[in-house]
């Protein structure tokens, strides 16, 4: 009698929390109800599905149709381009009648996307000036296939077959594509591949070891067909270095044009560097009182397998949410699922240089655990790799929760159709960014001081990573410079700066997206902390930060506290 009692109270504690939860969720954010946004949402995140290219970034991982292919013969980018034009006079003739305040944060998330394809096709020109593009676009896109966790299953080979198959008529779109290559774009996908026949070749073998009923005879003869495709793209290239431009940045126009329209960051990028250097100086005064302070604690050492590193991070997984929960800094909805370690993948291994090595799950795969793919702990390894070595908390905080996984995931249930497929890095890495100071302030780290030094590290980088995107996308800076500028300074590893170099040269925008999306989001809790007072509830806002997380930070401001002196320079 008693035991079942005991459960009845424990079954209706957790029917309680659930029908918190739905009201919480029900009261944050509302469902889409203007048609005309919605059936254009719908129209065009279902043609972006399609059309929008793979990237080895994790946050604008989307989940392509069955059997999907790129296409980028010259035929489908006018079409491409065309395309813009219709969305963008489409979504402009929508007239402004009866709008709620959330039809118009909605109105600039749409606007946003639609402009993300000018800047991919006509600023940035991916497929004109972007050898790299195609790497990414072909064993980029088997990749993204080969990272997903769940079991593999015979429709996801006949995916990656689809994807194979393709990579020689991509290979041909991209030498007739390639008008104005950029060199020091192309040096990377030449780095890129390298040795791509026996990195193919093993990938093929273990995944005919593994499932070897899955591929009717067909992985080994298509993945030589793309091998043989690859190495003449790089051929080709190596031959048309010297014709190349050296020229990759975009210039300061173009820069504002991306931060205004797309990034929806109403700074400019003189303000940003500004910003980025008081950051920078805050680190490194903060970083030295750490050490001072930790000076006569041994250091920690790391992991000594792969196997305790693993264990442990499942143990702080669990310690952190009872930690976020036990101190009232966020719902955590009883639906959520994990976010865990786990060994690399045979067949994973010989790839996964082509992007961040972890699975975040997606809309349709919320019910699932994500995970983060790790390899044996050694003193050799990168920046962010070593630390997580170290003490699993400071990475998994960021990717994992309550960070990058725990904010898609419920994104991923936002009644707002716009805002489930809606993405720009500055709210989804400003937040990953944020909650890690967020922990350190409030003491998770506390049992392991020399954590908070990996914080303070961390936060080095993100502040300079300010300074090198805006440099770079200026002119003012080479990849080398910035490469040798952040192993130097931050300091860290040659070889994870020479990556972060290239990556935000690459993608203009990207790198400043951490620090500027913290600052937006400490300088949103001071203005609702002044205007609400007493009413202001931190564990409110992070509630709705997260359900809205991929929302541009200033949207977030003026719908949450309805102060619109931001959005004045966005709503033009």
């Amino acid at each position: 009698m008693l035991i079942a009692l005991r459960h009845l109270i424990n079954n209706w504690a957790a029917m309680k929390k659930i029908m918190f939860i739905v009201l919480l969720f029900s009261v944050l954010i509302s469902p889409q109800n203007n048609k005309q946004l919605s059936d254009f949402a719908h129209d065009f995140f279902a043609w972006r599905t399609i059309s929008q290219p793979v990237t080895g970034d994790d946050i604008p991982r989307i989940e392509k149709l069955e059997l999907w292919v790129p296409n980028y013969s010259p035929e489908s980018l006018k079409i491409y381009k065309a395309k813009y034009i219709e969305f963008k006079n489409r979504l402009t003739a929508i007239p402004i009648i009866n709008w709620t305040l959330s039809d118009s944060v909605d109105y600039l998330l749409l606007r946003s996307a639609v402009e993300r394809v000018n800047w991919e096709i006509n600023v940035l020109k991916l497929p004109e000036s972007h050898p790299e593009f195609y790497v990414s676009q072909t064993i980029g896109s088997l990749f993204d296939l080969l990272l997903i966790s769940s079991p593999f299953t015979e429709q996801r080979a006949k995916n990656y077959l689809a994807r194979l198959d393709a990579i020689p008529k991509t290979v041909e779109h991209a030498k007739k594509n390639l008008t104005s290559p950029i060199k020091p774009f192309a040096q990377i996908a030449v780095f890129m591949l390298k040795n791509i026949r026996e990195k193919l070749n093993k990938t093929a073998d273990e995944l005919e070891k593994i499932y070897p009923d899955l591929w009717k005879g067909r992985l080994n003869k298509f993945s030589a067909d793309a091998s043989r495709a690859l190495e003449n793209y790089s051929e080709w290239l190596t031959k048309k270095l010297p014709t190349m431009t050296e020229n990759f940045n975009v210039g300061r126009d173009n820069y504002n044009y991306f931060l205004r329209n797309i990034a929806l960051v109403p700074y400019s990028p003189e303000e940003l560097l500004r910003m980025g250097k008081q950051e920078w100086e805050r680190a490194v005064a903060f970083d030295t009182y750490e050490k001072l302070r930790n000076a006569n604690i041994p250091e920690d050492k790391i992991f000594n397998s792969m196997e305790e590193q693993i264990a442990q991070e499942k143990i702080d997984e669990l310690e952190i949410r009872k930690f976020l929960e036990g101190k009232n800094i966020l719902t955590i909805p009883v639906w959520t699922q994990h976010y865990l370690l786990k060994e690399f993948p045979e067949y994973l291994k010989p790839l996964n240089f082509l992007g961040v090595n972890d699975d975040l799950t997606s809309i349709s795969r919320s019910n699932e655990n994500a995970y983060r793919y790790i390899t044996k702990p050694s003193k050799d390894m990168g920046f962010f790799q070593r630390s997580a070595a170290i003490d699993p908390r400071p990475l998994m905080i960021h990717e994992g929760m309550p960070g990058h996984y725990f904010q898609l995931i419920l994104s991923s249930k936002n009644p707002n159709f716009i805002r489930q497929h809606y993405f720009d890095s500055n709210s989804n890495e400003g937040i990953g960014f944020y909650v890690e100071e967020v922990m350190l302030q409030l003491g998770l780290f506390d049992n392991k001081p020399h954590t908070r030094e990996i914080i303070y590290s961390y936060m080095r980088l993100r502040a300079l990573r300010v300074d090198v995107d805006i440099n770079l996308a200026l002119g003012n800076y080479s990849i080398n410079d910035a490469g040798n500028y952040l192993e130097k300074t931050v300091p860290m590893d040659k070889a994870t700066a020479d990556a972060e170099a290239m990556f935000f040269a690459l993608a203009p925008g990207q790198a400043i997206t951490y620090q500027i999306g913290k600052i937006q989001i400490l300088k949103l809790i001071s203005d609702a902390k002044i205007k609400l007072g007493d009413k202001f509830s931190l564990k409110n806002y992070h509630d709705y930060m997260m359900i809205n997380g991929n929302v541009p930070i200033a949207l977030q401001r003026w719908e949450y506290l309805g102060l619109k002196d931001e959005i004045n320079t966005l709503w033009k």
